[in-house]
């Protein structure tokens, strides 16, 4: 069949990880259950550029319940999980083309190997398979009902394409669901992005001046795990309503150049470009530690850093030391990639059970709506978050209170006062 993996014969490792996964996925277990039974996307070809995870293993295989003809490639060269790959392409016979640490031209030969199989509905993880539609082929615009785009990075892009009129049909912004924003950006980058950066690191956090640029709610989420390990966190801001909410939330903020001196450790959570660039780089103490947690690899200026240093090296597994001019050592995590994807597995399955449960049920959505749909960047309807949220609070055993008759009259009679 048609697929480019690594090697087909991680197939059955990949297997035995992935119903690993699927086990902390009871939301999207539910869903399969009744995909299967419903058939909502049946016939329709779904193309995705996702990071190949476990868990994303799991969604694809809720798609292809639903009837989904769905082809899948990488949204970064680092996230793959190789085994995870040939499982997808070996044992469920999805045409499948991730190779964790492709090149640049091979991971865009990847996303056309996507849009060859001519998607009516897109799924999207920072917007790459997007924008090379629109920009390579206007000409299957046409056919697309909608897509859907996971992260903040992505609906970015999408708003910046409907802001210039350039977006050529709907996509929903799966990333501003209440149940994805609040719980995977916050408690999953924040727990995965400290795990990527022990694994790579082994470092100790307690009493580490830990820098995070960027407070929005995957920043949040870092920050208040490296304040829970004992670190000393500094938060560097654009946004004041976010820095003044860091500062209610005890921690320092400063601006970047403040703290490029003060800090040893520098995360970068913004989704903009070169945050941490040449200027800060030179004042660095030796030993600060590199990393970013935004989607693509420009949050760190890369090029400026590889101009400055006189020498580099690989000391450990996704760690590359630089050595500046005067002697100093700065050390860059997962090549400045996705340091939870790049040096650890990303996000707990059980969090991303909320995420790609959003997902499922925006596709089959657009399957029925896509056409009456305004080419706009869109919000998650309302009865999918709290059909996500219901799904989940049931499958921890929680139950929750009701209005009463009295209660919904009150709520909505404005002549009731003291």
């Amino acid at each position: 069949m048609n697929y480019d993996v690594k090697d087909p014969s991680l197939a059955e490792a990949g297997g035995l990880r992935v119903e690993y996964a699927g086990r902390h996925m009871p939301v999207l277990r539910k869903i399969k259950e009744r995909f299967e039974k419903e058939k909502p996307l049946a016939g329709t070809h779904l193309g995705a550029c996702l990071h190949v995870t476990t868990e994303t293993a799991n969604l694809m295989a809720v798609l292809k319940a639903g009837g989904a003809e769905v082809a899948l490639c990488a949204s970064n060269p680092l996230s793959t999980q190789d085994d995870v790959a040939a499982w997808l392409a070996v044992e469920l016979g999805i045409p499948v083309f991730a190779v964790r640490g492709e090149d640049n031209d091979t991971y865009y030969q990847h996303i056309e190997a996507v849009i060859d199989h001519d998607p009516q509905i897109t799924m999207d993880d920072g917007c790459d398979l997007v924008c090379t539609l629109h920009d390579q082929h206007p000409q299957k615009l046409g056919n697309i009902l909608g897509g859907s785009e996971e992260t903040t990075t992505g609906v970015i892009r999408l708003r910046a394409m409907e802001n210039n009129d350039a977006l050529r049909y709907p996509v929903i912004a799966v990333n501003d669901a209440n149940t994805k924003h609040f719980f995977d950006n916050r408690y999953g980058t924040g727990q995965s992005s400290i795990d990527g950066i022990l694994r790579a690191t082994n470092i100790l956090l307690a009493g580490r001046k830990f820098v995070v640029c960027g407070y929005g709610w995957c920043g949040r989420g870092v920050a208040m795990r490296a304040k829970g390990m004992g670190a000393v966190v500094a938060v560097c801001e654009v946004d004041p309503l976010h820095a003044l909410e860091a500062a209610m939330d005890g921690h320092l903020v400063m601006t970047v150049a403040e703290a490029a001196a003060w800090g040893d450790l520098f995360i970068t959570v913004t989704g903009c470009a070169h945050v941490l660039r040449a200027e800060h780089f030179k004042a660095m103490k030796d030993g600060a530690i590199l990393c970013n947690s935004g989607h693509f690899d420009v949050e760190i200026d890369l090029p400026a850093l590889r101009k400055m240093a006189v020498s580099e090296r690989r000391v450990r597994p996704s760690v590359d030391e630089f050595t500046m001019p005067d002697g100093r050592r700065l050390y860059l995590l997962g090549e400045g990639r996705l340091v939870n994807l790049a040096a650890a597995e990303g996000h707990p399955p059980s969090v991303m059970d909320m995420s790609f449960a959003n997902q499922a049920l925006c596709a089959a959505y657009l399957v029925k709506e896509g056409k009456q749909l305004d080419k706009r960047v869109h919000s998650v309807p309302r009865s999918i978050d709290e059909e996500v949220a219901r799904l989940k609070l049931e499958s921890m055993g929680i139950t929750i209170d009701s209005l009463t008759p009295e209660q919904q009259k009150y709520l909505s009679d404005y002549q009731v006062g003291t």
